[in-house]
Formats: C-alpha cells, sequence, structure tokens
C-alpha cells in the first residue's frame, strides 16, 4: 500500500495524476472527465512546472511533469513499513 502524506506527497500524485490524462489525451483524445479540459490540464502542467505549454504540446507536458514528479518522489521522506 502506497499512502500520499503531507502537500510534497499530494503534489507527487497530482502531477502523476495529470501527466497521465495528458497521455491519454494525446494518445486516443479522450479526456479525464467533461470540466478538465486540454486547456486547463496545459494550465494545471504550467501551474507545476512553471513552464509554458502550447496548444498540441501535451507530451511534453506530461514528460516534464513526469521529470518534476519523479525528482520531487526522491526527495519524500521514507515511512516505515506496516504490514497487517
Amino acid at each position: 500500500m502506497t499512502t500520499f502524506s503531507g502537500p510534497a506527497a499530494v503534489n507527487v500524485f497530482g502531477m502523476t495524476v495529470l501527466a497521465s490524462g495528458l497521455r491519454m489525451y494525446a494518445k486516443c483524445g479522450m479526456i479525464p472527465n467533461r470540466g478538465y479540459t486540454p486547456t486547463k490540464m496545459l494550465r494545471a502542467a504550467e501551474t507545476y512546472t512553471g513552464k509554458k505549454f502550447k496548444r498540441g504540446q501535451y507530451l511534453e507536458a506530461a514528460d516534464a511533469l513526469t521529470e518534476l514528479a519523479r525528482a520531487s518522489a526522491a526527495n519524500l521522506p521514507q515511512g516505515n513499513a506496516i504490514t497487517a
């Protein structure tokens, strides 16, 4: 089980999910939900990365988010494993 605890971990999760949504739209034209349009996804990617993405740069935004999420995840503290 993986738990995302704390603001930094929640940001890593958000970046990962957003990157997945951008890839899904780029590959097959599906959007994650009606309210999360491609333009809104690119704007959200911009808030995470600080880079401006133009229309059509969905895979570039997804790659930037994935790279940032991996770098951020490496800096997260690791908790103790709990087994039941």
